[in-house]
């Protein structure tokens, strides 16, 4: 049987899931692919460090060089994460001319573009299935089994330790605080759990598929990102009443309409929407029922219709599933010596663009700080009238004249950048006495 040999950098969670699972799988893999893989090497920060799985000492060493630059050593699997030493680990492999394999999509969403173009220059590939949405092989979905299809839209909870805690807010009436700290106890949030809850996570896997979707890489400082940190046990409750779930999601959406002009530039391709924020999700959809540490993505494409992939979002075993898939397609590529797939990445649409966040027209809920008295109503819907934007329903629960009391506004599809100014106006009027609070409806339409 034909071989591949084997490198790994990092042998932490994620690297000692794919040494655990290539061991309990190696032969089953072997069988399906008519390939064997061999692991060589696996580079580690420390001998004694902590792992969920062991490694046997005689795989290990402390030098990564040594890894990437042993001839033996024909496929690199980088588990290292973040942006500084494995950009440099990674290029490293790309121009010896080594596939590499990676979970880092810190990485991919702030260097893909360069590494991709290292890749085709050296004539290797780069593969980065465990990357979005850890055992959800959402990826391969989109790059193969989709390949015929314009993707129109794109919805994804994406991050765990998000859905976690909402879904714990919304069960169980707890607030954020509470539910973040019980989320860091069972080991479902870092300590520093600021990359989650502010939603650049989210924005890093949504970036990633975006750009695989539509054929252009997207810049991540052009991604509209909100965390959950806002969402208060209030907009729970509301949101329920309304017949909603409140998510962090992540948005992709082809927005109809050629010839504009985005940052000044005269645009002749297509343009999309990229964000992540928290959203009202209609509890009827199933979207909404995605709970707990899952993952799910919803993609809509114009032959196929509707489509939603489910699973594990994180975690040693999901990610190390997703690695081992692009182990079996890498170790084919070099068996037969050739890129026998659809490319990892191919830029095929020239002037693609994502739209400002202030263009984009979505519906809201709104709610308001307010002293109860007479008028008060007609005061916003005045501002919101001028501002052509109109509310399609309220929720005032019942107080006492003169006490501050929440109004809940639904408003009709509006461009964010008109609801925005007309809320500033709002803000400040003497019976409004907090910052209002603007959530983003998804109708799903």
């Amino acid at each position: 049987m034909h071989s591949v040999s084997l490198g790994i950098i990092g042998g932490g969670t994620v690297g000692s899931g794919v040494f655990n699972a290539l061991h309990r799988n190696g032969n089953l893999l072997a069988s399906r692919i008519g390939v064997r893989i061999n692991l060589v090497k696996v580079a580690v920060k420390a001998f004694d460090e902590p792992r969920p799985y062991p490694i046997p000492r005689k795989f290990l060493t402390t030098d990564w060089l040594s890894v990437v630059n042993d001839p033996a050593v024909q496929l690199v699997v980088e588990l290292v994460g973040g942006t500084t030493i494995a950009h440099t680990m990674v290029l490293t492999a790309l121009k010896l001319g080594k596939p590499v394999i990676t979970a880092n999509k810190a990485l991919l969403s702030a260097h893909g573009e360069e590494l991709f173009a290292i890749a085709r220059k050296f004539h290797t590939n780069l593969y980065y299935e465990a990357s979005v949405a850890g055992g959800i092989p959402i990826i391969k979905a989109l790059r193969e089994g989709l390949v015929g299809n314009r993707i129109t839209h794109l919805y994804g909870i994406v991050n765990g330790t998000c859905n976690y805690i909402l879904t714990r807010m919304k069960r169980e009436g707890a607030e954020f605080d509470a539910v973040l700290k019980d989320a860091q106890r069972l080991g479902y949030a870092e300590a520093e759990a600021s990359l989650d809850v502010n939603g650049y996570d989210s924005m890093h896997k949504i970036g990633i598929l975006a750009s695989l979707a539509h054929g252009f890489w997207v810049n991540p400082k052009q991604i509209h990102v909100e965390g959950i940190r806002s969402v208060t046990q209030a907009d729970i409750r509301f949101a329920e009443q309304l017949g909603y779930t409140i998510k962090l999601l992540g948005i992709i959406k082809k927005v109809e309409g050629r010839g504009s002009r985005v940052e000044g530039k005269k645009l002749s391709g297509s343009r999309i929407q990229v964000s992540v924020c928290p959203t009202l999700v209609p509890n009827a959809h199933l979207l909404a029922s995605v709970n707990d540490v899952f993952n799910a993505v919803f993609v809509r494409g114009d032959v196929v219709g509707d489509t939603l992939f489910y699973g594990r979002g994180a975690g040693k075993d999901a990610t190390a599933s997703a690695v081992l898939s692009d182990v079996a397609d890498a170790a084919l590529d070099l068996k037969f010596g050739t890129q026998r797939r659809v490319p990892p990445f191919v830029p095929h649409e020239r002037d693609g663009a994502v739209l400002p966040i202030g263009e984009v027209v979505s519906r809201y809920y709104v709610r308001l700080s307010v002293i109860d008295r007479p008028g008060v109503l007609a005061k916003i819907s005045a501002i919101l009238g001028a501002a052509k934007i109109g509310i399609s329903s309220v929720i005032q629960p019942e107080g006492h004249e003169g006490e501050s009391v929440p109004l809940i506004l639904m408003i009709h599809d509006a461009p964010n950048v008109a609801l925005a100014r007309a809320l500033k106006r709002i803000s400040k009027l003497p019976v409004v006495k907090a910052k209002p609070v603007m959530i983003r409806v998804e109708t799903f339409a």
